[in-house]
């Protein structure tokens, strides 16, 4: 087991969810963090929360990871004893809407393309090279079962979790004879605000996703992501799907 004892963690969307629980994880662990997110208020306490508790040094951003201006600014001005990033989790990601194509909404396609794919692009474009260079890192990056299978009502969510997939893949292959490790952690139904996000606040509409058997929960994700970052140097994990076992896939959940 590889330590993660003064390591430094970058996270995007650290607010909530995933993230936050990503954060909480690392800092047990006695990682460094730079956490980011849109609400700045809400990573200031968190940030603050961590430090605290664990006694390790956090920084907190605000940060629109489709704003390109936004993301270099953000990693050109870290502190300098978080600027070379050991563990990058691009994590800030969301489904808007579950139109068909025939009635699909142009401002939820661009909203998701732009932070699931791009957004993801555009951090990891600004960290890799330090990574590259130092022959040392690793990026762990939010999947989905919905990159592995697509279903009604989710074309273009499902199309950037596919994406994620070529995208990890590819950098894998274009750092294997470096240090740099990639991996693809693809979870199924997990309870966090994803639902209330995909649904524009209709909590009603969001519980009934999760009804009648028990989800994941984001500290089970956070866990595995733990795994992943601290497996051995020679060993990596490529790709992780991680399911409820009522769920078998993105279409198949036992319900009782």
């Amino acid at each position: 087991m590889e330590s993660l004892q003064g390591k430094t963690v970058f996270i995007t969307g650290a607010s909530a969810g995933i993230g936050k629980s990503c954060a909480e994880a690392f800092a047990k662990e006695g990682a460094n963090l730079v956490l980011t997110a849109r609400r700045k208020e809400v990573i200031d306490e968190l940030a603050k929360n961590l430090s605290d508790k664990y006694k390790v040094s956090v920084h907190a951003a605000k940060l629109d990871v489709r704003d390109r201006n936004e993301v270099t600014k953000v990693i050109e001005n870290l502190p300098i004893n978080l600027s070379q990033v050991d563990v990058l989790i691009n994590n800030a990601g969301l489904a808007r809407g579950v139109e068909k194509v025939a009635e699909g909404i142009h401002d939820n396609w661009d909203e998701m393309i732009d932070t699931n794919i791009k957004g993801l692009l555009n951090v990891t474009r600004a960290i890799l090279p330090g990574m590259i260079e130092r022959d040392s890192g690793h990026v762990i990056n939010l999947g989905s079962t919905a990159g592995h299978m697509a279903y009604t009502g989710a074309s273009v969510y499902c199309a950037t979790k596919f994406s994620v997939r070529a995208i990890s893949d590819t950098i894998r292959i274009e750092v294997v004879d470096t240090g740099v490790k990639v991996t693809s952690v693809d979870p199924g139904a997990v309870e966090t605000d994803f639902s209330k996000v995909r649904f524009s606040g209709d909590e009603e509409k969001a519980s009934k996703v999760y009804s009648g058997f028990t989800p994941l929960k984001a500290e089970d994700i956070a866990e595995a992501i733990i795994f992943c970052a601290t497996r051995p140097p020679h060993a990596n994990i490529n790709e992780l799907i991680i399911t409820s076992t009522s769920q078998a896939n993105s279409l198949v959940i036992h319900r009782e």
